[in-house]
């Protein structure tokens, strides 16, 4: 019995971080160069190369049959590719699904999967076969214009990398994460592609603007809309890095009797439509989207997701702005340019250094090729000279054969025949000794060297080269133009303008609702526009009251006022309802305990204020600009030590005076003019004191007189016309009121 090695004996002691990078490079380089990256010269990953050369093996020609998947898959995965069969499945589904690639390089029989995110069905059940494409990918394979290496079992020999002229890497574009490293390119259209690089064979040194005269954009197979601005598309193509902005193409449908619906035909790429139907039901659900009623799915072949609105009276375009936002009817395909160049180096490139690449490639197949068929021509002739003279020599050569027990060293002796000459002419057989005609050889060799001086021609002279290349490219344009039906373009290139804000009538259902808020500052909305002068009849805390009521919508901004300056927004549609005595104010902005409300109101766009501090000081701000955005608010009235912000009033359309009564019961009106309008600040003067300080301040229209209530229940108002006697300038101290003032020094 033999003694089994000792398994201790194979650990290496090493530091344990030292061991791990050495392997986690080993790995990492692996990721990257033969998994995750395409390479430029073919755009290709290692599984669809080997998956293509399989296909190619088992003669799956785009006019031949289709075979089983299975059988495809399990030739990979035995002979190339030893990782999972589900991998490489899931591989070759993508190459043949026309919403995932814009040439697809498979062709599918069977359940392949489709755009709402069902999975294809298994292996076992499709079937599949090369696409014209997928053959003009790989032609040359058999003309030595690239090198082959073994297979990972050292059996089998497969393809460095595919010499065909199609454009693969950026007309089907890639995706992948590596180690440290993604790359990200969107499909192109090939009739541009080709432009462009016709444009890089006459003039090498041309910039990213000249490409972009060609290679308008990202050729998408779902479609869609790019709305980037030809700068930043520019930008992306000439860095490498970047992204475009899809969307859905729409358009509107008119229903009859004014009402219309949305009908969206194209999504964006890469977008499942069940899953975006789900999410846009969600938001109609939600109620995100108050102006959108109900979306249906009726596509079949073709998309249509039609999007009905609330009411006629909507606007379409404001819609979809808000669909856009909220959905993946828009979204943003990234580009990172990032392959493998031509030494299996990982890099991000431009356009043109994807481009330059692929041609120089091309070049380079082009050479190898004219030399393998160079090579192919010598042998020939040379095998022609010996027909020839075994021709006119056909008897002699007749009775070598049959005389000599050795005739091929008697022959090479004889008629001056190399070895493999001689070994040609033993081999052939008798029927093609009537084919032995002296002109048809001499003819066959005339075309044969006339191939052979063009050839030789071509591989001295690069601008040949570049000719020849051009020529091919056009040939090849020919079949993939803009004008069929694979060709033609399908995303269209339209610069949105700026985003638009969405206004809250469409994020928010608009609904009349009446805002309470109790002296100790619980805060409530009930539902309709109640009574106000009956807000004394609703329920409060014991030893509280009513403060504020007034009427509102639920997609009002409420603003609320503190006595040290501060403004602070609440969201009409969040506050709670009217039942219970509703919350404290302080949880939802973060006012100080001490600080007073002076004011609670309705933000109404493009209206003014009239803010004034109880030290007599005030000026005239806009709502736009008390408008806080934070829970913290914004600072509006800076005030004086001692002072507190005592009036915030709205201005009263077609005011043209001030009137301004301090504690010390004296009126003052002065021009409404004389105050400044300020973002933020103390303000100036109102009204001079000797002691105390403001009580209130109202606007008004001079020529209409002053108003004020007469108090009790009665309702009615007393107005003085003749005001002469209290005008004066700003800043004034001002003189008694009129008689039947209020006492309470209050205007309303």
């Amino acid at each position: 019995m033999t003694d089994l090695a000792d398994p201790f004996d194979a650990i290496v002691d090493a530091p344990f971080d030292s061991a791990l990078s050495e392997r986690y490079l080993v790995y990492a380089m692996s990721t990257i160069t033969a998994r995750s990256l395409p390479d430029v010269r073919d755009g290709l990953k290692p599984v669809h190369r080997r998956l293509l050369w399989a296909m190619r093996l088992l003669k799956l020609d785009p006019a031949a049959g289709y075979k089983k998947c299975a059988r495809v898959v399990g030739d990979v995965i035995g002979k190339y590719h030893p990782h999972g069969d589900q991998s490489v499945y899931d591989a070759m589904v993508r190459l043949a699904q026309t919403f995932s690639l814009r040439y697809p390089l498979v062709d599918g029989q069977g359940n392949f999967g489709n755009v709402d995110g069902d999975n294809a069905a298994a292996m076992r059940y499709t079937e599949a076969r090369l696409t014209l494409a997928a053959n003009e990918l790989m032609a040359g394979l058999d003309e030595g214009t690239v090198d082959y290496r073994l297979t990972y079992n050292g059996e089998e020999e497969e393809p460095e990398v595919f010499p065909g002229l199609f454009p693969n890497l950026l007309a089907n574009g890639a995706s992948g994460i590596a180690v440290g490293m993604a790359t990200s390119i969107p499909p192109h259209n090939v009739a541009e592609l080709i432009d462009a690089a016709t444009l890089l064979i006459d003039q090498p040194e041309a910039d990213g603007a000249a490409l972009m005269q060609h290679v308008r954009g990202p050729d998408f197979p779902t479609g869609g809309v790019i709305v980037d601005s030809p700068a930043a598309i520019a930008e992306a193509y000439a860095t490498g890095r970047g992204g475009f902005r899809v969307r859905s193409r729409w358009e509107k449908q008119d229903e009859g009797r004014g009402t219309w619906v949305a009908v969206v035909t194209e999504i964006p790429y890469q977008v499942q439509k069940s899953k975006l139907i789900e999410a846009i039901a969600q938001i109609i659900n939600d109620k995100k989207l108050p102006i959108l009623a109900d979306v249906r799915d009726e596509s079949d072949a073709d998309i249509r997701i039609v999007l009905e609105p609330r009411s006629r009276s909507v606007d379409p375009d404001m819609l979809m702005e808000s669909l856009f936002k909220l959905t993946e009817l828009e979204t943003r395909v990234s580009l990172n340019l990032n392959v493998l160049d031509a030494h299996r180096t990982p890099r991000v490139m431009s356009l043109k250094d994807a481009l330059s690449a692929w041609l120089a490639h091309q070049i380079e197949v082009l050479v190898r090729r004219s030399r393998h068929r160079l090579d192919k021509i010598d042998d020939r002739i040379e095998l022609l000279d010996g027909y020839l003279i075994a021709y006119l020599n056909l008897d002699r050569v007749i009775q070598i054969i049959r005389e000599e027990d050795e005739p091929k060293p008697v022959m090479i002796a004889e008629f001056g025949l190399n070895d493999r000459q001689a070994e040609a002419i033993l081999n052939m057989r008798l029927r093609s000794l009537r084919r032995l005609e002296e002109m048809e050889i001499r003819q066959e060799r005339a075309k044969l060297d006339e191939e052979r001086a063009q050839l030789a021609a071509l591989i001295e002279s690069p601008a040949r080269q570049r000719t020849r290349l051009k020529k091919d490219l056009a040939r090849l344009r020919e079949r993939y133009g803009p004008e069929t039906a694979l060709g033609k373009r399908r995303t269209a290139i339209e610069e949105a303008g700026p985003v638009r804000e969405i206004p809250l009538e469409a994020m928010i259902e608009r609904e009349p609702i009446t805002v309470i808020m109790s002296q100790r500052g619980w805060v409530r909305a009930m539902r309709g526009h109640a009574d106000l002068s009956a807000t004394d009849t609703l329920k409060f805390k014991e030893g509280d009251g009513p403060a504020f009521a007034f009427h509102a919508q639920t997609t009002d901004k409420i603003l609320l006022a503190g006595d040290n300056g501060r403004f602070f927004t609440l969201a009409a549609d969040k506050l709670p309802g009217g039942r219970g005595f509703g919350e404290p104010v302080r949880l939802m902005v973060d006012i100080e305990a001490d600080t007073g409300i002076v004011a609670l109101m309705a933000a109404r766009a493009g209206e003014r204020l009239l803010l004034a501090a109880s030290d007599g000081r005030g000026f005239i701000a806009r709502v736009a600009d008390v408008v806080a955005e934070t829970r913290k608010g914004r600072q509006v009235v800076n005030l004086r030590p001692g002072a507190k912000l005592k009036v915030v009033r709205r201005i009263a359309e077609g005011a043209d005076y001030v009137a301004a009564i301090g504690e010390n019961r004296k009126l003052v009106v002065f021009p409404l003019a004389e105050l400044p309008e300020m973002g933020r600040g103390q303000g100036v003067t109102l009204q001079r004191y000797r002691d105390g300080g403001l009580s209130d301040i109202t606007t008004f229209q001079f020529d209409q007189g002053l108003s004020w209530p007469m108090g009790g229940d009665s309702g009615r108002t007393r107005t003085e016309t003749d005001l002469t006697a209290w005008r004066a300038a700003r800043g004034a101290a001002g003189r008694m009121p009129p008689v039947g003032f209020p006492r309470d020094n209050r205007f309303e």
